[in-house]
């Protein structure tokens, strides 16, 4: 009897495993196929690898996630209906009362996008992050994974990189994960030069979540680009999408395609 038992209820458990992976598989093709999703951002899929990248981060549709400065929303089109139903997503955007007029032209944009389509955006939590006023990003100790999506040299240009990284540790549940993908530098680069640039050494960026408290787990190659010389005169812009020098050597700069990006998995410890 015991053994007919076991058996049941391993079945029942290979069972379910089985249709949750499928239902799992139908939730990524929506999230990633979807009509709601811009067309011109559809076409960045082949330099930003979606789903491989946000598997490496151990993201799944049962997670609760904090994306760093969303911008205009390209990785939220794909967490929002990816998480909506299993688990929850945080974009921890600009302040709209910002005395910076970029940043609240972005974040207004940003909340017309998700109010626009309530179906896919209407569970989003939308929060504040502008250090030092504004750094609580999802509830302390809260969030499975915390995502920054070519951030980095933007907060050590501001001076904001370690208040950031700290924000970033303040919300993940012990043994959560961050996940950054940046423009890769090359290896000595100074820091002037990586702020002027877009660009940011692997060393830097585990520097500055090390000293958050961050213990480093992995790299991946999923972002590489090993076309780009990380070498521009108007530094990362001067690639696409942005393409900073308009037509000038347009059609060399389109086969280069977007910058080489170095993709750190770090975990805050138990």
């Amino acid at each position: 009897m015991k053994i007919i038992k076991t058996f049941c209820l391993l079945a029942s458990f290979i069972v379910s495993t089985w249709v949750q992976a499928g239902g799992n598989d139908e939730v990524w093709r929506q999230a990633l196929t979807g009509e709601h999703r811009t067309p011109a951002y559809v076409q960045r899929d082949v330099y930003r690898h979606p789903q491989a990248t946000l598997e490496f981060f151990a993201i799944t549709p049962r997670s609760t996630v904090v994306e760093i400065w969303p911008g205009g929303g390209w990785y939220t089109e794909i967490l929002a209906p990816l998480l909506k139903d299993q688990g929850l997503l945080y974009a921890a955007h600009f302040n709209i009362d910002s005395r910076v007029a970029y940043f609240r032209n972005s974040r207004s944009a940003f909340d017309s996008k998700l109010k626009a389509n309530p179906t896919v955006y209407g569970k989003v939590v939308t929060t504040d992050l502008m250090p030092p006023q504004h750094v609580v990003i999802a509830p302390a100790a809260s969030a499975d994974a915390v995502l920054t999506f070519r951030n980095v040299h933007n907060w050590m240009k501001s001076g904001k990189a370690d208040a950031v990284f700290a924000a970033m540790y303040q919300a993940l549940k012990p043994g959560g994960v961050l996940g950054v993908v940046e423009h890769r530098a090359k290896p000595g680069t100074t820091e002037q030069a990586m702020i002027a640039s877009g660009y940011v050494t692997e060393a830097k960026v585990k520097a500055l979540a090390q000293q958050a408290g961050f213990e480093f787990v992995a790299s991946s190659e999923i972002n590489a680009n090993p076309k780009d010389s990380a070498n521009h005169s108007e530094g990362v812009w001067t690639l696409p999408p942005s393409l900073r020098l308009g037509d000038e050597q347009k059609a060399h700069y389109l086969a280069i395609g977007e910058s080489d990006r170095m993709t750190l998995k770090f975990t805050k410890p138990k």
